[in-house]
């Protein structure tokens, strides 16, 4: 069975989707309407902006969507999932990819979740760190012991674990997990709590523009971040949509179920390579390609 996987915010670089316009017109038609819809020009940004500019979430979320989706849509008829997920933000284009939204509707739906999520973010200081060869249980005690926001957030690997909350509790957790032996706990680059608590504000956003947008019944399953198994009922994809902003990211779980319903090959579409070697940790054999 094949399955198709999109990456989220992260794997955005300059240049990103370039290739794609200059060769193909359905590309070309494709970014111009996001330019469209978006009222400015993000392909300009994309193609030839500052890696700075890139990096803004109202920004990177749409490029790398776009990059995504379009990339996809290019594939034509070699294009046949028999399941898809997305990590994080790429859940948006594994549900165009499966026919659950149209290109129009997500990308509207990305362009409001990052402007909410970018609200949130300037509302307390917040941030993220990723935690390093402890087992997750671990990871998970540590954090509930701290007196403060600070909970798991993106289960990517056995062994790698990112959590989220305000910049004095990452601080303390990152601390007493080096103490427990993590290889690294390693504060990243980003402007806030991503899939914690503190995105509330931003899911309240998000649910009220999920409501107004029509969600089909999909074409295969989606691996859905929040519950890591396969859902088509499009009011049950719509819940976990609404609920990603404040829950954990479980790509380990997802992983391990797509491969136990009978995932033969993976291909990553978009930009970057991070997904196929996060497959790879949990199962060498496996092929894996990007698109």
């Amino acid at each position: 069975m094949k399955a198709y996987v999109f990456p989220g915010q992260g794997s955005q670089f300059v240049g990103m989707g370039k290739e794609l316009y200059e060769n193909s017109e359905l590309a070309k038609e494709m970014f111009e309407k996001a330019n469209e819809i978006l009222g400015f020009r993000i392909t300009d940004i994309m193609f030839d902006g500052e890696a700075e500019d890139l990096k803004q979430t109202e920004v990177t979320q749409p490029a790398i969507f776009l990059h995504s989706v379009i990339l996809a849509k290019t594939l034509g008829d070699d294009f046949k999932p028999d399941m898809v997920a997305g990590h994080s933000l790429g859940e948006f284009s594994a549900l165009v990819a499966n026919g659950t939204l149209n290109f129009e509707d997500a990308l509207r739906l990305v362009s409001a979740r990052a402007m909410a999520m970018q609200k949130a973010c300037e509302v307390v200081p917040s941030t993220m760190a990723a935690i390093l060869s402890l087992e997750d249980e671990v990871v998970e005690n540590i954090c509930d012991g701290i007196d403060g926001i600070v909970v798991p957030a993106n289960y990517n690997c056995p062994g790698q674990l990112v959590i989220s909350g305000t910049v004095e509790a990452i601080n303390e957790a990152c601390e007493k997990l080096t103490e427990a032996g993590a290889r690294r706990a390693l504060v990243l680059p980003v402007g806030g709590a991503f899939h914690s608590p503190l995105m509330e504000p931003a899911k309240e956003e998000l649910e009220a523009a999920i409501n107004n947008t029509t969600f089909n019944t999909p074409t295969c399953p989606i691996y859905q971040n929040v519950p890591a198994w396969p859902v088509t009922d499009p009011e049950e994809i719509k819940a976990n949509l609404i609920a990603q902003l404040t829950a954990p990211v479980k790509w380990t779980q997802t992983m391990e179920h797509m491969l136990a319903d009978g995932a033969t090959s993976v291909t990553e579409v978009g930009p970057g390579k991070v997904l196929q070697g996060l497959f790879k940790k949990v199962d060498r054999s496996l092929e894996t390609v990007s698109a």
